[in-house]
């Protein structure tokens, strides 16, 4: 019993986390004109070698943006444009093109 405990108590931290920093849309569309150039003005690609971020999952989008971030997920061009970003950076891009669609 108490295996399922730890992992389940860890899932309800992190969930807790994404929501404790609900992010500003206005603010993340200010933020998005770098992001822009590779997936799209409105979050729509125009080249399939860079994922569409509108409509995307909130949590997924942040979560990804910190590991890009923190060095848990390698991209260089990615990496780059994460490592400046702050926690409510990451917040209010990921309101932002959740909320597109």
């Amino acid at each position: 019993m108490k295996k399922l405990v730890i992992p389940f108590v860890a899932a309800v931290l992190s969930a807790a986390s994404f929501g404790a920093l609900a992010g500003d849309p206005v603010a993340g569309k200010a933020k998005s004109m770098t992001c822009a150039g590779c997936h799209g003005i409105n979050g729509i690609s125009s080249n399939g070698m860079w994922p569409n971020l509108a409509g995307q999952k909130e949590a997924y989008l942040a979560s990804q943006l910190k590991m890009f971030r923190d060095g848990k997920r390698n991209n260089a061009m990615m990496t780059a444009m994460a490592k400046g970003l702050s926690d409510a950076d990451i917040a209010n891009l990921s309101a932002y093109y959740a909320g597109l669609k």
